[in-house]
Formats: structure tokens, C-alpha cells, sequence
């Protein structure tokens, strides 16, 4: 960490309902969501997938680049890509959710990256495993945390730093978490964090660090800005929170009928519709059940197997359409009981909201 040069600089802002500053569509202009219309298919299509970019995309030569094994290694060593390439090979489909997707849904909304629905997408990522690298590094006795730092660097609140997160040992036992190299079967866009990044299935994005460059093994805690500073669940700003961790279960709609070019509110026929949707939840954990809520009422929609086990679940209702006006819903349960809110529950960088997408349908006559 580096001392601010941003001193007296404007930094998070009051928000207003319905209205984004100027600070805040910048940032929606640097960084992209899926379209709803794609949720239709198993696999997100790379150009279509959700970006978050914290910091500048750093460019970097494949054939030179190395992620770096150091710290409290016995056998501390690096590796090339090609090496990467060319260790035991895994392809897993994971559906990744940036952690604030849904912020704009928190009343009061928090300051940051203006996301609504659509900071979610399912990948098919290539590489290999990382835990047996971590045993062929042999980690030193009294080891509790390894971090994962990126070649990207800049300044959040005034603390400059490379963007790093950390997972300790027991956590990285029960996570199957891949170096990757490919996504979709492509080698890793420069945006995607190529040519090397960390896969963390079943947690928000955050945790899989993009352009990989270094993995420390440590003895202490590790105390990295993206670790401590944020991606935490306060109340307020002085206090250590929670930390960002498994992604809640949600579910989304494929937004039904025709647009409205600036309020993306639908337009349809009568008749049968067939909605359907994405569902998903964090760890590994499958979802059980979903429901469409047309007017006032539930109804029970059909869910299909998932992907893969960090991958999410299709599911359909067919819709007997007529003229009106309506607000149509979805919410999805886990086996392990979890169910979607009908209310955010507020936190104050506006994390991990799992409340009920919600579309507006005018059928016409």
C-alpha cells in the first residue's frame, strides 16, 4: 500500500433515488452485464458474460508471464503458463455474480458500480486445480492464509494497491479452485484477466482474481484492501463487518415479449407464453424450487438439473396470457432451506442483495 496523491479529491457521494451521478456512469461505462434475453442459454457467450474491473486492464505478454509460488513455502517455485497448460486439465461450467449485483435495489442505495440484475453469467472455465500446486509448494507449519494477488494496481478510498484476496487453508480444502486459462474454450480476452486467473466456484466474484500473478503463502492474516477494507457486510463505516463470501440463492426471468427502448418494460400478445429463467446458489448448494408470481398469486415452475455443480439451474411455467397489466416475479429456494427475500437486506457498500426479480408485461389485447 502507497501513501493517497488523492487527497482532497471527491470521493463516494450522497446518492439520490433514480438518479446517478456523474462518477457512477462512468463507471457503468467501463464495466458490462449480461443481457436478460441470454439467460435462455446454459452457457453465457464470453462477449456477453458480466464484467467488474476495479482498475486499469493490464496487458500482458503470455509467453513472459509467470504466477509466482512465494512466502511460507518450503518449496517456494514459478511457473510459466505453458507449464500451467500443461499440469492435470479441468473444464467447469460456474456461475459467477459479482457480489454487488442488485445495489441499485437497496434502499438507501450505496454509492459504487450502479448494478440492477444483470452482473451474473455462466462460463465454462479451463485449467487446472490449484491445490495440488499448493502441495507441491508444502506449505510451512502455522500457515492460515494464502493470497492471491493480481498485476492490476490502483487506489480505492486512498490506498493504492494491487487488487489481492485470500482464502485460508480450510477453505481452500473444501473449494475446487482452478488457475484457468480458457473460458468457453477460448484462451482468457485481456478483460477476463488473461492469461492467467483464479476460478472460486459457489463464491461472488471478488474472489477469483483476475490476472494472477502471485501466491503467498502467510503465517498472519492476510491484510489486503480487497480483504479487510471491502467486501464486507457493516452496518457502518467503523465497523470490521463480515466478510463477502457464498453467493444467495436467486433467480432471474428471461424478460418476456418486446422492449420499451428506454424503460425495458414489455409488451406482449395474448396466448400461451413459456417464461423461464436462470436460478442459482452459492457453494455448490442446488436449487430446489422456483416460482413465478403473476399478479398476486404463486405459481410452481419447472426446474431442470443444473449445469454442473457450481453452474445454475433452467427453469420454465407456461402462461396463459391476458390483456393487462402486470408484474411478473420469480424466487427461487435451495435445498438447504434458503429462500429468496421479498425485502434487501441493507448493508452499507450494498452486497449480495437477493431480492425477487421483477418485470413489467403490458399484454395487449
Amino acid at each position: 500500500m502507497t501513501d493517497n496523491p488523492f487527497t482532497g479529491a471527491p470521493g463516494r457521494e450522497e446518492t439520490t433515488p433514480g438518479v446517478f451521478s456523474e462518477a457512477e456512469v462512468g463507471l457503468a461505462n467501463r464495466n458490462s452485464g449480461a443481457f436478460l434475453e441470454m439467460l435462455s442459454l446454459d452457457v453465457t457467450p464470453v462477449g456477453a458474460h458480466y464484467l467488474l474491473t476495479h482498475f486499469d486492464v493490464p496487458l500482458l505478454e503470455e509467453g513472459a508471464h509467470r504466477v509466482v509460488f512465494d512466502g511460507a513455502f518450503e518449496a517456494p517455485f514459478e511457473m510459466s503458463l505453458e507449464e500451467v497448460k500443461a499440469a492435470p486439465k479441468v473444464t467447469m461450467p460456474v456461475t459467477m455474480e459479482c457480489a454487488g449485483n442488485g445495489r441499485t435495489g437497496m434502499k438507501p442505495r450505496p454509492f459504487s458500480m450502479p448494478w440492477s440484475y444483470e452482473a451474473v453469467g455462466t462460463a465454462e472455465w479451463t485449467g487446472t486445480p490449484l491445490a495440488p500446486l499448493i502441495e507441491r509448494a508444502k506449505p510451512q507449519a502455522g500457515v492460515v492464509d494464502f493470497a492471491f494477488e493480481g498485476a492490476d494496481f490502483g487506489y480505492d478510498k486512498g490506498v493504492g494497491h494491487a487488487f489481492g484476496r485470500s482464502l485460508t487453508p480450510e477453505q481452500l480444502a473444501d473449494l475446487e479452485v482452478l488457475l484457468v486459462y480458457e473460458m468457453n474454450g477460448q484462451p482468457l480476452l485481456p478483460q477476463h484477466g488473461a492469461p492467467l486467473r483464479l476460478i472460486v466456484p459457489g463464491w461472488y466474484g471478488m474472489a477469483s482474481v483476475k490476472w494472477l500473478s502471485r501466491i503467498t503463502a502467510m503465517t498472519e492474516r492476510y491484510q489486503g484492501f480487497q480483504q479487510v477494507e471491502t467486501y464486507r457486510f457493516r452496518q457502518a463505516a467503523d465497523e470490521p463487518g463480515e466478510p463477502v463470501t457464498e453467493i444467495k440463492v436467486k433467480s432471474l426471468m428471461v424478460p418476456p415479449g418486446v422492449p420499451d427502448w428506454i424503460t425495458r418494460k414489455r409488451w406482449l400478445s395474448p396466448g400461451k407464453v413459456t417464461l423461464q429463467g436462470r436460478a442459482w446458489s452459492g457453494a455448490g448448494v442446488p436449487v430446489e424450487r422456483v416460482e413465478v408470481r403473476i399478479g398476486d398469486t404463486w405459481h410452481e415452475a419447472e426446474v431442470e438439473a443444473p449445469l454442473g455443480r457450481y453452474a445454475w439451474s433452467g427453469w420454465s411455467f407456461e402462461w396463459e396470457a391476458e390483456p393487462g397489466h402486470y408484474r411478473l416475479a420469480c424466487r427461487a429456494t435451495d435445498t438447504n432451506g434458503n429462500v429468496q427475500p421479498l425485502e434487501a437486506e441493507w448493508n452499507l457498500s450494498g452486497f449480495a442483495n437477493n431480492t425477487l426479480h421483477e418485470v413489467e408485461v403490458f399484454v395487449g389485447d
